[in-house]
């Protein structure tokens, strides 16, 4: 089969991606076999290339849509032909390729009338989105939400999700990406080149600040949201590193920790499942066009590594999808 890998010693370039003729994988017990159709693009696709090491051949990607082709022993809830979509454990083989093996605890099955690349679409960033408003945040007396970089992948999807919840949606953006916010939907954007973000937020919410931040910035951009917070505010941190100081005390902060690869290295059953419990809700919503996965660009298999270039750039304007076989449905 053909896989998109990278091999040796870190750290590489994108340019150091070959696509190679491998063996296709066999299922062991309790994982799938799938014929992958399409690929959703992320970040830690290429910071993964970029910062690992690998004696063999490593197949990159990690968000897939596709059909099931083999079942390994144990497997029940799924048969051959189903239609499925995941997101995958970054150590093992990944989804750019003919073929890939998971674990079938985080695979959802996917409704009928949902694209494969809409399904593709709508994985690492969009689980994220869900998890840190629905697993993470309390709700119970929220208001408003701050949503950081409302035109990448997280934002995008957090930004309907918390429409859904009722919530005020107040969103930092660049005027490049302002159409992607506009077009899901936001009640304040704040062009962050522009506009100081904190006297923004704090007009648009009386002085108040809000109930919730989603910050994909993190570092010190969190010890920042300090002075944007309500009262008894939730912090839910989705971007890397802590800062030096945080202030908790003044407005009785809560700091909380958002995260998906994580929870393969914890090897919890629950945690691991509940990727695909999320992600059946999240086909639900695409079934009904109640989520919209604003997909940017599809770009052919042999185009794979121009797009994560694109992407680690910030050339894209929506999701990047890969075909890996255009002929599944």
């Amino acid at each position: 089969m053909q896989a998109w890998t990278i091999m040796g010693h870190g750290p590489h370039d994108l340019d150091d991606v070959r696509q190679l003729e491998i063996a296709t994988p066999t299922p062991g017990p309790g994982e799938l076999l799938i014929q992958v159709g399409a690929v959703g693009l992320n970040p830690a696709d290429y910071k993964v290339i970029e910062n690992g090491t690998w004696n063999d051949p490593h197949v990159i990607g990690m968000d897939a849509a596709g059909i099931v082709a083999g079942l390994g022993r144990g497997v029940t809830d799924f048969t051959v032909g189903d239609r499925v979509f995941y997101h995958g454990d970054l150590r093992r083989a990944g989804s750019l390729a003919t073929y890939t093996v998971t674990t079938s605890q985080s695979v959802a099955h996917l409704p009928a009338n949902v694209s494969l690349d809409a399904a593709a679409a709508s994985l690492c960033g969009t689980l994220t989105a869900y998890q840190a408003l629905h697993r993470k945040a309390n709700l119970t007396t929220a208001q408003s939400v701050l949503i950081h970089a409302g035109g990448g992948a997280v934002g995008l999807a957090a930004l309907q999700f918390a429409h859904q919840l009722g919530l005020q949606t107040i969103t930092t953006t660049s005027a490049r990406k302002r159409a992607l916010v506009e077009r899901v939907g936001a009640d304040v954007i704040i062009d962050y080149h522009q506009t100081d973000v904190t006297q923004a937020v704090l007009d648009a919410t009386n002085s108040r600040g809000v109930d919730v931040s989603l910050n994909t910035l993190g570092g010190e951009a969190l010890a920042a949201d300090t002075a944007r917070m309500a009262y008894n505010g939730q912090i839910i941190a989705i971007g890397d590193g802590m800062p030096a100081h945080f202030d908790f005390d003044t407005r009785a902060l809560s700091l909380n920790r958002a995260g998906l690869g994580g929870v393969y290295r914890s090897a919890d059953p629950v945690g691991i499942h509940d990727l695909a419990v999320m992600a059946t809700t999240v086909g639900e919503q695409l079934a009904s066009g109640t989520l919209d996965p604003v997909i940017g660009a599809t770009l052919s298999f042999n185009q794979a590594v121009i797009g994560l270039k694109h992407l680690k750039h910030d050339e894209n304007l929506g999701k990047l999808v890969v075909h890996v076989d255009s002929s599944l449905k």
